[in-house]
């Protein structure tokens, strides 16, 4: 169930329209306190729809909601299950983006 959720919601993590790319993010940022640590299936999933396009968007609300979810996952999730997404993102990422996965990594 939990798939079937996520699969339809992820494209709208990165939609070309930012008003709804924002919104999708702010609901994120909402979901995440209340699901924690039973999002692990598809966390994989997710980090990649968050932070691609999002962390380096020059939009500042797309921005400021992107690094309000990473802080959010890491605030409410264990960190073991957001080490190996984030170093697998991290490594190919550039700029601004790389910058701040890294630092969420040390």
């Amino acid at each position: 169930m939990l798939f079937q959720i996520f699969d339809a919601f992820k494209p709208r993590l990165h939609d070309s329209n930012s008003k709804v790319n924002q919104v999708a993010l702010e609901a994120m940022h909402r979901m995440i306190p209340l699901l924690k640590d039973n999002l692990s299936p598809v966390i994989n999933m997710l980090i990649p729809a968050i932070v691609d396009n999002n962390l380096n968007s020059k939009n500042p609300g797309i921005y400021a909601a992107a690094t309000n979810v990473i802080q959010a996952l890491c605030q409410h999730l264990d960190n073991s299950l957001l080490l190996q997404p984030f170093c697998t993102k991290a490594q190919f990422l550039s700029g601004k983006a790389k910058q701040d996965l890294t630092e969420k990594l040390a």
